[in-house]
């Protein structure tokens, strides 16, 4: 609209040349089709409203049926509050016809999410009234007349948008059912607990600053402990390996973190909600910026700790002490019970992982299955882990240098068992959800992707063992061989086909025009998801490498263990983006209370810095960036502007 009026003001006949009424005429046929267009956007805008509206009223009336029956569970069982899980029952269009458990803390979720969704549809309101008004003030100001304030008079102040007021009374009465029914009256903790933050946190100037200042250190002490293995690699020559395998976990763990960080950037710009989708606490909970703090820190410890093991001979220090130490301060710093370092957060995540490592044994929500996704794709860390605690209890001879060489094989079943873990974790869990839902599809079929875990490791074990006794001269004889690469091709077939259809909801038949992917997406551009299907493929087949290569002898075992294991991160990485977007835009899990949730609420800073921006010659057209091709993402209260 800006620019139609600028437009009309620069074509405009000259004063000084034309005659007063062909100018008169010249604007009078512009305010024509003006207001003919202000005329279209208010009725899109009207439009929207009323399905957002009635939305809204349907969603109302289930909580308050859902509520009731929370209540009469509550009377005439007796039971506490957090006993009565299971007994209420789901309503959704979306679910099957099986029933979906619902807890007091789902119900509490659910109506958190709608008071989010009703404060959207407000700002709704109460930005394109502002985008009107002041894009009408301008064109009063521009063509020197008052049609556009007595146009906004006429038709933008009598508006179903503006005048309806049943939103504020939706907000007012969510704020009492949820003060009086669920919080018992305590308006503080209720408002707490509903007034949910915008997503777009403020960037804190120190930690930017110290993000910076751990990398640049980073890579300084990289460079040196790179030059330094080199020119000592004759006192090390016997005990890189030990050391490799010592400092590899804790190198994923700090890449993990840091692309993490990244993850969390791009759900936060895209607007998928991932606050809400984890259950975190959103006024406490760790950002981007947090995350790159956290790794850029411990890259500069483990950097130190390396350091420290090539000088060992210097500083006459046993040399096998600077591993340990990395790791009992890795470990300490996590299970501080001090209220420093992201306190809430080191709690979050010792939580949930106290209801991976017990599964079956408690309810799965959306973060322990993720979580547990997560150690799927650190399994080398796991083995790692293993391997420190077997070398430190059998190998390290600390007043000498005679050593057994038993750490790392798979003599006494231990490996085997720990690289089975994560697997057995996950298929855990399938095996609760199944339980909790009867719901077969998926979660029997799921359970059954993670137990071909189970016989990769089993024959890749026998086949270890058999090459152990009988040399490499006996390949062709072995079975077990065979036998895995054949449980591997199921397993990464089963996996990567789970990957694409289930866990980022692509290949939709009913995807329209983006081909191939599913009818609604959040990121930008198409590219990405194809790119994305390509590299989940790739790198899915990496370990073929340990077949080509390493049976082969051409890069030593333990160096292409290592980057198969930082390709392994990568790609659950890039996983992360889609598997958080599909949950975000369809519930895909059913962890959530209802099916959509709100994205990137706007708070008063946005709205006046739209407002700001109104003012400006360039205008808004869009709250975010745009490239060849609009962000195409559902559910947005778009602005006029």
């Amino acid at each position: 609209m800006k620019v139609m009026l600028y437009e009309a003001v620069e074509k405009a006949p000259s004063q000084e040349l034309t005659e007063p009424e062909m100018i008169h005429a010249y604007f009078g046929r512009f305010d024509e089709n003006f207001f003919q267009y202000c005329d279209t956007e208010l009725r899109k805008i009207n439009t929207f409203f009323a399905e957002k509206l009635a939305e809204a009223s349907r969603k109302h009336m289930n909580l308050q049926s859902d509520l009731t029956v929370l209540e009469d569970v509550k009377i005439h069982s007796g039971v506490k509050r957090r006993k009565i899980a299971g007994l209420l029952k789901k309503k959704d269009d979306d679910a099957s016809d099986h029933p979906v458990k619902k807890s007091l803390h789902d119900v509490k979720l659910a109506f958190s999410e709608f008071y989010l969704s009703l404060i959207l549809l407000q700002n709704y309101q109460t930005l394109n009234f502002t985008g009107f008004r002041k894009i009408l003030k301008k064109h009063d100001k521009l063509t020197h007349s008052d049609r556009g304030a007595h146009w906004r008079q006429a038709n933008v102040e009598t508006a179903p948008f503006y005048t309806n007021k049943e939103v504020d009374h939706l907000i007012k009465e969510i704020e009492n059912l949820f003060t009086m029914k669920l919080e018992g009256g305590n308006r503080q903790k209720a408002m707490k607990r509903l007034r949910v933050p915008p997503l777009g946190e403020k960037e804190n100037p120190w930690t930017t600053f110290r993000i910076g200042m751990f990398s640049g250190i980073f890579i300084i002490l990289t460079v040196v402990a790179v030059i330094t293995a080199v020119y000592t690699s004759d006192q090390h020559y016997n005990d890189w390996k030990p050391a490799l395998r010592m400092y590899r976990g804790m190198f994923l763990v700090i890449l993990f973190v840091f692309l993490l960080g990244i993850n969390t950037y791009g759900w936060r710009a895209s607007g998928v909600n991932h606050v809400l989708i984890f259950e975190l606490d959103p006024r406490n909970h760790l950002t981007h910026q947090q995350f790159m703090e956290v790794a850029s820190f411990l890259a500069v410890i483990w950097c130190i700790s390396v350091l420290s093991y090539l000088f060992s001979h210097i500083m006459q220090i046993p040399v096998y002490v600077h591993p340990i130490c990395l790791l009992g301060f890795i470990v300490l710093l996590l299970i501080n019970p001090f209220p420093v370092m992201y306190h809430q957060s080191r709690r979050w995540l010792l939580k949930v992982l106290f209801c991976i490592f017990t599964a079956p044994f408690h309810y799965v929500g959306f973060a322990d299955f993720w979580v547990a996704d997560q150690l799927n794709s650190l399994t080398t860390l796991l083995l790692d882990l293993e391997y420190l605690v077997c070398f430190y209890a059998v190998e390290v001879d600390w007043l000498g240098s005679n050593r057994r060489h038993i750490c790392g094989r798979v003599t006494y079943g231990v490996r085997p068992l720990v690289a089975c873990l994560p697997a057995w974790f996950r298929f855990a869990q399938c095996l609760r959800r199944y339980r909790d839902t009867r719901l077969a599809f998926p979660h029997i079929v799921n359970a059954g992707k993670y137990s071909t875990t189970f016989f990769v490791v089993l024959f890749s074990t026998l086949y270890s063992a058999y090459r152990t006794q009988h040399g490499d001269e006996a390949l062709q004889n072995n079975v077990f061989f065979y036998l895995w690469i054949i449980s591997a091709l199921i397993s990464t077939c089963y996996t990567f086909a789970w990957d694409i259809k289930m866990d980022w909801g692509l290949l939709d038949r009913n995807a329209g025009e983006n081909k191939w992917l599913r009818e609604e997406i959040v990121y930008p551009h198409k590219s990405y998801y194809y790119l994305a299907v390509f590299e989940d493929l790739i790198l899915r087949f990496s370990w073929v490498l340990t077949v080509s290569i390493d049976e082969d002898g051409v890069i030593d075992a333990e160096i292409l263990k290592t980057i198969l294991a930082s390709f392994e991160v990568f790609r659950r990485f890039v996983w992360n983006f889609f598997r958080l977007e599909n949950e975000h835009l369809n519930n895909c899990g059913q962890f959530r209370a209802v099916r959509d949730i709100s994205i990137a609420p706007l708070n008063a800073n946005d709205q006046a810095l739209l407002e700001q921006m109104m003012d400006e010659e360039d205008g808004v057209t869009n709250r975010r960036r745009t490239g060849n091709k609009p962000w195409n993402q559902p559910r947005r209260y778009d602005c006029l502007v």
